[in-house]
């Protein structure tokens, strides 16, 4: 069945959309006919992408309405899903100043991209751009879905969620770490090929695709139930999908065995909360209070790595050019076939199209799925979608202790947000305070000023 739908995608420009997210709606046969409007305030992103989407749509016979456009309110009329994956740029340099500037002021954060001061800083670029799109969402599409990819995750959606009236769902594939883990933890019961190479789940290209091997293979033999915030969420339970067999117990014995050099952050805290965290040491070490000490630089005992900005810049810049490539018919576009929209297309399918879907992981706002969790605030947990929208699966409540982590980080960022939106320098203060990397008063305070200064072109809220 053809669903004449209309899709908006901000962002569209990025590399990661035109291998992702494009290819995948464009290759839906359920969504043939529709109408999709590219927008990006990059002409020579935007003329890529849209070259290639063109290309897509001849070849693969979609049918699509497709447009460009440099402003997102030319494009949001009557739009049913407004897919956003904008960040504002040069991403890769300010997330490395976010993480050097704190340095001067002696605090090294751990990566520092969604929680940290590092995470205050880079929500803070993203209000004013996200907030703009959602305020023209309420006059141009009030009842559209918003499709966020932007992160910090938590703080993006929950600026949507409580300070305009558009509904959002954040997408992360973030849930594939937990499947990784299992499935490289017990390869040998379930008969899964474990690649050689894999030293962790940090953001190395070159372990990636084995690490992709290790998912594919257990998604088919597992089910993990995973709920809590998003990049810090925890495995509830892990289940055989053919047998129904508890496999949580056999996961802890055969992990307690395993390297102990993998992931240690990760191990310390699961033998100290007793449920596995998902998303691996390198964002797991965001929002918590025992990785920078700089005195026992718990940082180099765990061996946090850095994302390594100039390479990931290098790299996005080669993703492009290849899409231009393909885009301008000197290379196939077969590989585009089989791509992951991350959610994306699942949301889009099955809401338009009165669909029956299960999905692994996605951000609403709670409404009792966790039972512990502030209501409103925004929680990662399954969800169901169907024709009536987008339905958390309920899972309880948390146990108390890994309660307590969340509603702190949940606070932190809901605090920050609020300093963003209003512009307000004490609540910056104050989010910054509360954040658990932070020891000392005058510190904060040194790192928001040397913030507020650095990225004042894109924070003007605060000097007014």
């Amino acid at each position: 069945m053809t669903l004449p739908t209309t899709i908006t995608v901000i962002g569209a420009g990025s590399a990661s959309f035109g291998e992702n997210t494009l290819s995948a709606i464009m290759n839906s046969k359920k969504l043939r006919g529709s109408i999709l409007r590219l927008v990006d305030r990059n002409a020579q992103s935007l003329d890529i992408v849209q070259r290639l989407a063109t290309r897509l749509n001849v070849e693969w016979e979609a049918g699509f309405t497709i447009s460009a456009h440099r402003h997102h309110k030319e494009a949001l009329a009557g739009a049913q899903f407004v897919v956003s994956a904008i960040e504002v740029g040069p991403r890769e340099e300010l997330w490395k100043q976010d993480y050097e500037l704190t340095i001067k002021h002696g605090l090294r954060q751990p990566y520092g991209e969604n929680g940290g001061p590092g995470g205050f800083a880079h929500a803070a670029r993203n209000v004013k751009p996200v907030l703009e799109i959602a305020r023209d969402m309420e006059q141009a599409c009030p009842e559209a879905w918003f499709i966020n990819f932007t992160n910090p995750m938590v703080r993006v959606c929950d600026l949507i969620n409580r300070h305009t009236k558009i509904k959002a769902v954040g997408l992360c594939h973030q849930i594939y770490i937990g499947y990784c883990f299992v499935g490289m933890i017990l390869g040998s019961d379930l008969g899964i090929e474990i690649p050689e190479g894999i030293t962790g789940m940090h953001a190395d290209v070159l372990e990636h695709p084995m690490r992709e091997q290790v998912v594919h293979q257990t998604l088919p033999l597992v089910d993990i139930r995973a709920a809590g915030t998003n990049h810090f969420s925890w495995i509830l339970s892990i289940r055989d999908k053919r047998t129904g067999a508890d496999l949580y117990p056999l996961f802890r014995e055969r992990f307690s065995s395993f390297d102990r050099k993998f992931e240690p952050l990760t191990r310390d805290v699961f033998d100290a909360f007793g449920l596995f965290p998902v998303p691996g040491d390198t964002h797991l070490c965001e929002y918590l209070p025992w990785v920078s000490d700089p005195i026992t630089k718990p940082s180099e005992k765990y061996n946090i790595r850095l994302y390594d900005w100039d390479l990931m810049a290098s790299l996005r810049d080669f993703s492009l050019d290849r899409l231009n490539e393909m885009a301008s018919g000197n290379l196939t576009i077969e590989s585009l076939r089989g791509t992951d929209s991350e959610g994306a297309l699942e949301m889009i399918e099955n809401v338009a199209g009165d669909g029956n879907h299960y999905h692994l992981a996605a951000n609403l706002p709670n409404v009792g799925q966790i039972a512990n969790l502030p209501i409103g605030a925004p929680v990662e947990t399954p969800v169901f979608v169907d024709g009536a929208g987008i339905h958390p699966v309920h899972v309880g409540a948390l146990p108390e202790p890994i309660a307590e982590l969340c509603r702190r980080e949940l606070f932190v960022a809901q605090l920050g947000i609020d300093a963003a939106v209003e512009g307000s320098r004490e609540k910056a203060l104050q989010c910054l305070l509360l954040d658990p990397m932070i020891a000392d008063i005058q510190m904060a305070k040194n790192i928001l000023d040397d913030y507020l200064v650095t990225f004042k072109e894109y924070l003007p809220q605060f000097w007014v």
